[in-house]
């Protein structure tokens, strides 16, 4: 089964978002996800690799099933890859995600 190497091409701020500082109903301010630009992992197995965002495995999870299995999303990206979000709201991240062969 090819493993899937996931990468971060860029992370949005609340002020990205809103146009302005964003705070939670406890008045915490809110940062940008604690991933960096340009982070990689690599998932074997189908497995969420570790020091991975469980919130962004389960919103990646249907895209990198289609790649590891060997479907593509011509339309939209080169054979063997494709973008994806995680859907957090406050401070979503963009992530590319690539099939690789051993």
């Amino acid at each position: 089964m090819p493993k899937i190497k996931i990468t971060v091409i860029k992370r949005f701020s609340p002020e990205d978002v809103f146009g302005h500082e964003y705070k939670t109903p406890t008045g915490k301010v809110v940062e940008k996800c604690s991933f960096e630009d340009g982070q990689e992992w690599i998932s074997e197995n189908r497995e969420m690799p570790e020091g991975f965002c469980w919130w962004a495995w389960t919103d990646l999870t249907r895209t990198i099933n289609v790649l590891r299995f060997g479907g593509d999303f011509k339309h939209w990206a080169e054979e063997g890859t494709a973008y994806d979000t995680c859907s957090d709201g406050v401070r979503p991240v963009c992530f590319k995600l690539e099939r690789i062969s051993d």
